[in-house]
């Protein structure tokens, strides 16, 4: 079996990598940040997979296809597309303005929606010459969107937009690509214990461990699961929150702590 896992280094990328490392099965990691990438690929290699570790930031459009062409063999049976960024408001401007700096912006979306295309599309391509397994699949693509995707939320408005635009791609596409032989599953998860979330300096509801996220995570994909949400109770009550007048959301949103300027890491 051959697997591809972008944002590999750490976090849910990481957690997948090891959950899947076994004799027999070949995991292509991708990452930018090159030690823990080396790590997660050592690790995978003493469970007895075969890590096959490439350093490439994944807004790199002609290298991410190259990457992939070489990386997806003779078959590639799965890819988990988890590379991303978040992060929230800089501090209050000196005229009293609070809007996310615009090159913080840019770089959310290149990395969150941008990314994930410039592995998207290499993938179908891959998957598309391949012949249908014992499950009438060509292969099985999985991308983290979020909970925040769900909302306008004051405190994270390019990381909403960008998951928002990921989630709605991914299911919109699911139908089409599932008749060819595709699975697509989009994950839109609370707030998950990785390193990205250790800055948090607020309550994080529905926390939840990296290793539960990922028995969630490759259950739904293995069930060719459309959209995977965790915890429910809360992406259920964020959804009813959206479907509020904003000006009324905004007055619940306005009162919590990562909403404020600086209430989440500006990274």
């Amino acid at each position: 079996m051959n697997i591809l896992i972008t944002g590999a280094a750490s976090g849910i990328g990481r957690g997948l990598a090891l959950k899947l490392a076994r004799p027999g099965v070949s995991l292509q990691l991708c990452d930018h940040a090159a030690d823990g990438l080396m790590e997660t690929a050592r690790q995978c290699d003493e469970q007895g997979a075969r890590a096959v570790p490439a350093v490439l930031d994944t807004r790199n459009r002609q290298g991410m296809a190259e990457w992939i062409a070489t990386a997806s063999g003779e078959r590639l049976d799965m890819a988990f597309l988890c590379a991303g960024i978040t992060g929230g408001l800089p501090p209050e401007a000196d005229d009293g303005l609070v809007l996310e700096r615009e090159e913080r912006v840019w770089e959310m979306l290149d990395t969150n929606l941008t990314g994930t295309l410039n592995t998207f599309f290499p993938v179908v391509a891959a998957m598309r010459r391949q012949q249908r397994n014992g499950e009438n699949l060509r292969g099985r693509i999985c991308v983290m969107a979020s909970v925040a995707g769900f909302v306008c939320y004051p405190g994270t408005p390019s990381y909403s937009a960008s998951k928002a635009a990921l989630d709605r791609f991914i299911v919109a596409n699911a139908a089409h690509l599932q008749r060819f032989g595709i699975s697509l599953t989009s994950v839109c998860c609370g707030f998950v214990d990785t390193a990205m979330v250790k800055q948090n300096r607020f309550p994080m509801p529905g926390l939840v461990s990296t290793e539960e996220a990922v028995r969630r995570i490759l259950r739904g994909t293995l069930r060719q699961t459309r959209r995977v949400i965790f915890p429910s109770w809360l992406v259920m009550g964020s959804r009813l929150m959206d479907l509020l007048p904003p000006r009324l959301a905004e007055r619940y949103y306005m009162t919590q702590p990562s909403a404020q300027p600086a209430g989440m890491p500006d990274f």
